[in-house]
């Protein structure tokens, strides 16, 4: 796989531009005061899917051949990256079928079916889903469209961190959220070759750590998948996005399930915002480096806003019982 570049992300730009809009960047005062410095955020919760991931999603489905379009697509979710390979073959006139665990997020489910993508539910976990598409797409011709390792959708993601600094050019740090690793590794690429002095930091809960520890020993590993946050739910890393982060990501951070329910509830009540788990974890891992923020220009990715009911309700549930303690 060929790594993507700045000028393939800039051409992503230009495919993406006709059915998307810029996403807002907004600061706000009660975030900068919890964080100590000025903090802008990118609301990607704010696309038509509600994720970061359509702009991927919307590059590589626009150039797919005739004979790919007519074979039809196939890809593994947890959601956003379902919706977006739905979102984008309705634009184009492709058949999508979407591979998803037994127990997804159902707003997400209905999302993909409203989208006309075809839902088939298999296993536990995204990892299981995943293993099962691999063998469908195989059997039946499909185009598999894999979640990381597909230099299309990272150049098209890589839009979201183009938009922030050219809207915020003096951005310092930022902090990006880690699944499969697309988003992050679309970040550096934008960010190193705006200003390499940018530092990019990923994050990922402590209950899947298979892309954070794959960084820091420079091999792909697997790892126990356990969060209950869907965009950072997988058990392995996937090898063009750590080729990418072991080259420009400057740091990777751990926070805990609670530390992101945590800054789920601080969306809502400081930047007016429903974030899901992903989302809001860049502001958790801003909170957790806060003092090595001061005086910085911080730009957060929430990469999303799907939040499920459930979640919301555990997240506010959480920060009601501290306050009770």
């Amino acid at each position: 796989m060929q790594m993507p570049t700045y000028i393939d992300v800039l051409a992503a730009q230009d495919r993406i531009r006709p059915y998307l809009k810029p996403t807002p960047l907004l600061s706000y005062p009660s975030i900068n005061e919890l964080i100590g410095a000025e903090v802008f955020i990118k609301h990607e919760n704010c696309q038509p899917i509600g994720a970061f991931k359509i702009r991927g999603g919307i590059n590589l489905i626009s150039q797919l051949s005739d004979e790919e379009k007519k074979r039809g697509v196939i890809g593994a979710s947890t959601g956003n990256h379902g919706q977006s390979i739905a979102y984008a073959s309705r634009l184009f006139g492709v058949k999508a079928t979407i591979v998803v665990p037994e127990q997804s997020n159902p707003g997400k489910i209905a999302s993909m079916k409203a989208l006309g993508a075809e839902i088939i539910f298999h296993g536990d976990t995204f990892d299981e889903a995943r293993i099962h598409c691999e063998q469908l797409a195989k059997t039946h011709g499909y185009r598999y469209i894999h979640s990381g390792d597909e230099p299309d959708l990272i150049a098209g993601v890589g839009t979201e961190t183009l938009e922030l600094l050219q809207d915020e050019p003096e951005i310092d740090i930022i902090i990006v959220p880690v699944g499969g690793g697309s988003g992050a590794a679309g970040a550096c690429i934008v960010a190193k070759s705006i200003n390499p002095k940018i530092k990019v930091i990923g994050v990922q809960s402590e209950a899947s750590p298979a892309a954070h520890d794959s960084w820091k020993q420079g091999i792909l590993v697997e790892r126990p998948n356990r969060t209950s946050v869907e965009g950072l739910s997988t058990g392995t890393a996937f090898e063009l996005p750590q080729r990418i982060l072991r080259e420009h990501l400057d740091d990777f951070i751990l926070v805990s399930e609670q530390d992101i329910k945590i800054a789920t509830v601080w969306m809502i009540k400081h930047a007016h915002t429903l974030a899901e788990g992903a989302g809001a974890a860049p502001l958790a891992a801003a909170y957790k480096i806060k003092d090595s923020l001061r005086g910085k220009k911080v730009g957060l990715i929430c990469s999303g806003g799907n939040l499920s009911i459930e979640k919301l309700r555990e997240a506010l549930d959480l920060e009601k019982n501290a306050q009770n303690v």
